[in-house]
């Protein structure tokens, strides 16, 4: 009998875990990471889900893009996080995102109406350096300078896209002939972001193409000023990053409850002191002190969904013309 018993506990258990539905979010490596936005959202979503949520890294932004394309309707993923205004013609071509249902007080710089997908956090690209160092104020100050600069590469990364689009929104024609001089500037191009600071961070660079938030992080995490967003006078590039339920989910209800998750305050506080971004909703509590004293560009620069298509295929032949030279 002790043996049925035992037996018995262990087929209910198994039933048990086997119940339990899956949900899969693809995302980019640094949100997943023990100091990214991923383990708090993930344990604050399970409480009330009663589901598992498991977070499937693939590089970076534009990177996760690339593998849905790739795996087309096969693919396992239920949700994908990590996209943003530069990418969401193309995924929306794709036919493999489900429309989403959530409804939010969106705090973003644009007015925010989308179908099919549920913004998270916002913020500007900007170049990141070193407080003491020489600030050039603008691309072409830049390429006449000195300062060694690593970038991302536009075709794995969605900040490295960001630049290719900064430069071509700012400088149109001229973008070429931006990408020539700063040539001599640029150290390496890195395939995703992670990679592009840790090099910035080892001292193999001057300056990082990152975000005007990022300084946030030194003062806040380790309580060090040292490290300043370089405001431009072209103005800055806007960045909104987004997720989305993809339409073959066999968990569609599961899907749109994390989206809506997502824009909940219990997630949206954890977005600035994790992903060191702006949250998309407003925390009932406000931002952290370390957000109130950065940049704040002057003009606030983004190419419309519709558009992006066809300058992002013109800024990336001028790019590897430039830098193949």
């Amino acid at each position: 009998m002790k043996h049925l018993i035992t037996a018995t506990g262990l087929v209910l258990a198994t039933q048990a875990v086997a119940e339990t539905p899956v949900l899969n979010v693809y995302t980019y490596d640094s949100f997943a990471t023990e100091w990214g936005p991923g383990p708090a959202i993930e344990e604050g979503f399970e409480a009330q889900c009663g589901c598992d949520l498991k977070w499937v890294t693939a590089g970076d932004g534009a990177a996760l893009l690339s593998r849905l394309r790739l795996e087309g309707e096969g693919t396992e993923a239920d949700v994908v996080l990590g996209l943003d205004t530069n990418l969401t013609a193309a995924a929306r071509d794709t036919g493999l995102f489900a429309p989403q249902t959530v409804s939010a007080d969106y705090a973003l710089p644009i007015a925010w109406s989308d179908d099919t997908f549920v913004p998270f956090d916002w913020g500007y690209f900007a170049f990141v350096g070193n407080a003491e160092d020489p600030k050039p104020a603008n691309f072409r100050a830049l390429a006449d300078s000195d300062r060694r600069v690593v970038i991302q590469d536009p075709r794995s990364s969605t900040p490295g896209l960001g630049l290719l689009l900064w430069i071509k929104a700012a400088y149109g024609d001229e973008a070429p002939q931006v990408w020539a001089d700063l040539k001599d500037n640029i150290v390496t191009v890195t395939p995703g972001w992670s990679e592009a600071y840790g090099m910035f961070l080892d001292g193999e660079a001057d300056l990082v193409l990152s975000y005007t938030t990022s300084p946030a992080y030194h003062v806040i995490a380790e309580e060090d000023a040292s490290k300043v967003a370089l405001p431009f006078d072209e103005g800055h590039y806007l960045q909104v990053e987004v997720a989305g339920a993809v339409a073959g989910s066999d968990q569609p209800e599961l899907a749109q409850a994390f989206l809506a998750y997502l824009a909940s305050d219990a997630a949206q506080s954890v977005i600035p002191t994790t992903n060191w971004m702006y949250p998309a909703v407003t925390p009932e509590g406000g931002l952290p002190d370390g957000f109130t004293d950065l940049v704040t560009p002057a003009k606030s620069l983004l190419v419309p969904e519709g558009d992006v298509p066809a300058m992002r295929d013109a800024a990336l032949e001028e790019w590897r013309a430039a830098l193949s030279q």
